[in-house]
């Protein structure tokens, strides 16, 4: 049987809408594989005319890359508290958004162009009551796309750097990031994903270990800056 991804996009896109968390998807609604859950997320938001302004790849601690869409309404600034009561299942990484300074279309392998990168924290979460289980359910979920803190624009190439990453006040350990190849593995996604104009958003996700999200965490990033949130 072939999987039809809009039957199980009504489930989400209610979820989304209504913010009320769902248990899980009938079986025989559940996607088969990786990329029938992004099929799933896109149809989702097409369901409730809501647009993507670009992609979102986040790495998981195993190394497995989940890419879905990056929502201008996830985006928020340092400045603004977050409550914690909002969140259900919250990861906290390092991460980084780069501005198109060109159109990224779907066929071809070079590098994408930046108008400008951003140090961010990425927070991952859920539009079930429990974290899904299987990668095609958390690809569905938009790639658990949460909120994505936006620090100050630079403008740089990105390379290796450090990442150190923490509560506010605690010394922190460096992990090392190669932010070049972060931003190569996400314009593939983008690419596969059907491609991205001018002025779209890449964003890379899970540059170190995720971490609570609670207090006030702040990252350095480097080259590319400091960026730190608060949670009440």
């Amino acid at each position: 049987m072939i999987f039809q991804p809009e039957a199980a996009a009504r489930w989400l896109a209610e979820a989304i809408e209504t913010g009320n968390p769902l248990r899980g998807l009938p079986d025989d609604l559940a996607p088969p594989d990786q990329a029938a859950g992004e099929a799933v997320a896109i149809a989702a938001l097409d369901l409730i005319g809501m647009g993507a302004c670009g992609v979102r790849l986040l790495r998981l601690p195993d190394g497995t890359l989940l890419a879905g869409p990056m929502l201008e309404g996830r985006l928020v600034a340092p400045s603004a508290p977050i409550a914690r009561a909002a969140l259900r299942h919250p990861d906290l990484t390092a991460a980084a958004i780069g501005v198109l300074a060109e159109d990224l279309p779907a066929e071809g392998y070079a590098m994408p162009r930046f108008a400008a990168l951003h140090p961010a924290l990425d927070i991952a979460d859920t539009r079930f009551s429990a974290t899904p289980a299987t990668l095609p359910l958390r690809a569905a979920d938009l790639g658990g796309l949460g909120l994505v803190v936006a620090g100050r624009p630079r403008q740089l190439e990105p390379g290796l750097m450090r990442v150190l990453i923490g509560p506010k006040g605690v010394r922190r350990v460096g992990q090392p990031v190669d932010l070049l190849d972060a931003f190569a593995a996400a314009a593939h996604a983008a690419r596969r994903l059907g491609g991205l104009p001018a002025g779209a958003l890449l964003v890379v996700a899970g540059l170190c270990a995720p971490m609570p999200a609670e207090g006030r965490v702040a990252a350095d990033l480097g080259p590319l800056g400091k960026v730190e949130v608060g949670f009440v």
